[in-house]
């Protein structure tokens, strides 16, 4: 018989806030190499994976986000069964510490408890990754254990993944404990917050974190439980990345201008599904020089593109310069105006501002529909 799972798309923890970007949008709703949004790689794994009843929680501005995955049918899971459910939850503030996944769950759990299925796979919305989650739910089951926890093994934790948390796995593959990145370490398992159980075990943990503390996470309970229960970990390999802060998802998207870690990331058999939008191809103009960058439809481009990523329908006018950036959909940048290291958000406006740099390590981020 074959063992199914739901699944569900969790928001990011309020300890998580992307300076700029976030005050528009929560992290799932971010664009990502111009074409996709963040949201798309969670859902694109479990449809790949034949997971076709999926639930994506939202806690804040919710707007982009259900205005992006609409009906779903552009996910590839509009079967006779296959469904997505957008679950809406906020008693607080988008930054208030009760605000966090358990309650989410807590106030859906007629929902969880009706699902079919059996098995529940919990991925994030905002970390980018490949993993079929059939490899995931089949160690899981095969081992035994209650819950298991996908993680990552890096060698850059000092620098990287500061918001994350990581797990201490002994030599069974048994986790020990869940706990902070503190930037103590290179090497660390990074915990992808991605993890599977038999749905009885998920409601029992949401019900017992709900009892203990009001603030508790669903981290936090699995955490306490380490020693009571049969937690294990699984390792991911290929491309990954955590977009917790302003610097990580500008260095997250700049990798991928890397032609073999974008190839290992979209795979034409791993597709990442997306809401595609009807618009003229791109148009280079003959003083338009691009080297080495993601353009994407309909934009107009006069000017000089270099290790970047245009977003849709932008607009980069003869003699401008754009070096190391990012430019989200609808933006316009006028004549001789030269940007490097920055993140320009949508429908801004460059033409008085002739120099805009950040640093590699500090990108610079101009606010959406701002006019400089």
């Amino acid at each position: 018989m074959t063992v199914k799972a739901f699944g569900i798309v969790s928001s990011a923890d309020n300890s998580i806030h992307v300076e700029g970007l976030h005050d528009y949008r929560p992290i799932g709703a971010f664009s990502f190499l111009g074409r996709f949004r963040v949201i798309d790689f969670p859902i694109s794994n479990m449809s790949n994976s034949d997971i076709n009843r999926i639930q994506v929680y939202v806690r804040s501005r919710p707007r982009s986000i259900a205005e992006h995955v609409g009906s779903g049918r552009h996910y590839n899971i509009n079967s006779k069964r296959g469904k997505i459910q957008l679950l809406f939850s906020q008693n607080s503030s988008s930054r208030s510490i009760y605000n966090n996944d358990i309650s989410a769950y807590m106030e859906n759990l007629d929902i969880i408890q009706r699902m079919h299925q059996d098995y529940v796979i919990i991925a994030p919305s905002y970390m980018v990754y490949k993993q079929d989650f059939r490899q995931l739910l089949d160690a899981h089951v095969a081992s035994g254990a209650d819950v298991t926890l996908l993680y990552h093994k890096v060698d850059n934790a000092r620098e990287y993944f500061k918001n994350c948390h990581t797990v201490t796995v002994n030599k069974q593959k048994g986790v020990q404990s869940i706990d902070k990145n503190l930037g103590t370490a290179n090497s660390k398992n990074i915990f992808m917050d991605t993890y599977c159980m038999h749905r009885d075990v998920f409601v029992e943990l949401v019900k017992s974190a709900n009892w203990m503390s009001s603030m508790y996470t669903l981290a936090d309970i699995v955490n306490l439980k380490c020693k009571d229960m049969d937690i294990r970990a699984f390792q991911h390999r290929g491309y990954f990345a955590t977009l917790t802060s302003l610097e990580d998802y500008f260095n997250a998207s700049m990798e991928l201008l890397d032609y073999d870690k974008a190839h290992d990331l979209l795979r034409p058999e791993w597709p990442i599904y997306t809401r595609t939008t009807d618009a003229c191809p791109t148009q280079y103009f003959e003083s338009a020089k691009v080297t080495n960058s993601f353009v994407s439809n309909g934009c107009l481009i006069e000017g000089t593109i270099d290790n970047s990523i245009i977003g849709r329908s932008v607009t980069i006018k003869k003699g401008a310069v754009i070096k190391n950036s990012i430019i989200m959909a609808y933006s316009t940048i006028e004549e001789g105006v030269h940007i490097e290291n920055a993140i320009v958000d949508k429908w801004a406006h460059i033409i008085h501002a002739k120099n805009i740099r950040g640093e590699a390590d500090a990108p610079q981020y101009i606010k959406r529909q701002d006019t400089l």
